[in-house]
């Protein structure tokens, strides 16, 4: 599979002033800005960035980030299930990962988050892709944004549905074993019925494996 990555923007007006919010971008384009020093949930800022520029450089893996002059100030990535989880177990080149997004404390509330996903949503090459996030509470930001487990459930769902995610069911084990965590997924238009039935077995692999056993 090609994976076709069309550029796209848009200006997002902030009480901060406007953002840009583009992409998919390479690591070379990525190299041009600063990385926001706040951009730190998942490891220090400088690290995050290496990770997100050599995710830009992987052949299905995409970038979209919101800039405020030279500086980014929020991004989303896709790209291929960690060989390690489970949703890389029958290994669709079809089915990508939203595997993080993140927007400084400065910008929250301007709906960046959404917007970020819309623009990702521009490239009709999307259409080729089931598209999946697994949500886990303990990820989120409860202590910054001062909401409860349900009530940031709430948010990212709105969130995600701005780019086309909605909850599914699942048997896998980390997302079952709390309540507030969930499988986000859209399924492209131009996703064949045979990568569907793959992926429903995927979504319930446990179940499937079972089954076989059981033969």
């Amino acid at each position: 599979m090609k994976h076709v990555k069309t550029y796209h923007s848009k200006v997002l007006d902030t009480e901060k002033g406007p953002l840009v919010i583009e992409g998919p971008l390479t690591s070379e384009e990525l190299s041009n800005y600063e990385f926001h020093p706040d951009l730190n949930a998942f490891r220090p800022g400088p690290k995050q960035f290496e990770a997100v520029k050599s995710i830009a450089d992987f052949e299905e893996g995409r970038i979209i980030i919101a800039r405020h002059e030279n500086t980014i100030a929020g991004y989303v990535t896709y790209l291929h299930p960690d060989p390690l989880e489970r949703w890389s177990e029958f290994q669709m080149e079809d089915l990508i990962e939203l595997g993080a997004i993140e927007v400084i404390p400065d910008f929250r509330g301007a709906r960046v988050g959404s917007h970020l996903l819309r623009v990702a949503m521009m490239d009709e090459f999307m259409e080729n892709y089931i598209i999946i996030s697994t949500e886990y509470y303990w990820h989120w930001d409860l202590k910054g944004t001062g909401l409860s487990i349900w009530n940031y459930r709430k948010v990212m769902e709105k969130m995600m549905a701005a780019g086309g995610l909605k909850p599914a069911p699942t048997d896998d084990p980390e997302i079952v074993s709390h309540p507030a965590n969930c499988l986000m997924v859209r399924i492209g238009e131009n996703v064949p019925q045979s990568s569907v039935e793959k992926f429903d077995r995927l979504r319930f692999l446990n179940r499937h494996q079972q089954r076989t056993q059981g033969r």
